[in-house]
């Protein structure tokens, strides 16, 4: 009887130290799981492959030049078919939290061994989201806190009573990239739609400044 050969993950690594780049790129190379297709020492060079380029995996630097990693998970976020992103990064400093908040697949700790990354991109590929214990009580009592900037940014417009298109001019994205936002801000604040989110946006506020 055959056994069937478990397909190999495409995987795209970023990263603005060069030896961090290159141990990694050797450890991804050796996995037989793992088609490294490219490497990129920015988060512009990242998002110019992965537009281009069919990936399910992408390893990033929190800290990459000159976009940074945050900013670039939320642009990735917007995208059809973009890669599942796992943030590779320094503990502390809230970072996994941040990068969860963002949109983020997974985060793993620089100071671990390489094979704890590789774990981590398996089980993101696998469907899974692989985060360090993180307090989410805040994350619950205060859902605001678990938009990203952009979707606060948008929140708070909204609240002014601009219309999709005035959002979409403001911002600098298109009404569909609005409309999907408005969608994971509903989901987040448990709303329906924009009247109940400004609701709960100067109810929250009223809540912030009483304490």
């Amino acid at each position: 009887m055959l056994v069937q050969k478990a397909p190999q993950i495409d995987i795209m690594l970023a990263d603005g130290n060069p030896l961090v780049l290159s141990a990694m790129s050797e450890a991804f190379e050796r996995h037989p799981r793992f088609s490294l297709v490219a490497t990129s020492a920015t988060a512009e060079g990242f998002l110019g492959t992965v537009m281009r380029v069919p990936v399910k995996i992408g390893v990033i630097d929190w800290n990459l030049p000159v976009l940074g990693g945050e900013k670039l998970v939320e642009v990735l976020r917007a995208q059809e078919n973009a890669p599942r992103l796992v943030v590779y990064g320094r503990d502390g400093n809230d970072v996994p939290r941040k990068a969860m908040a963002a949109g983020a697949a997974a985060f793993a700790p620089r100071s671990a061994p390489i094979e704890t990354l590789i774990q981590t991109c398996l089980d993101v590929a696998a469907g899974k989201m692989v985060f360090p214990f993180l307090d989410v009580r805040q994350l619950r009592d205060d859902p605001i806190a678990s938009l990203s900037r952009k979707e606060r940014g948008l929140l708070e417009a909204l609240a002014t009573g601009l219309t999709n298109r005035e959002l979409a001019t403001r911002q600098g994205i298109s009404t569909n990239t609005v409309k999907f936002h408005l969608s994971n801000i509903f989901d987040k604040l448990s709303v329906k739609n924009r009247a109940q989110a400004i609701a709960y946006f100067y109810s929250a506020r009223s809540r912030s400044d009483d304490g």
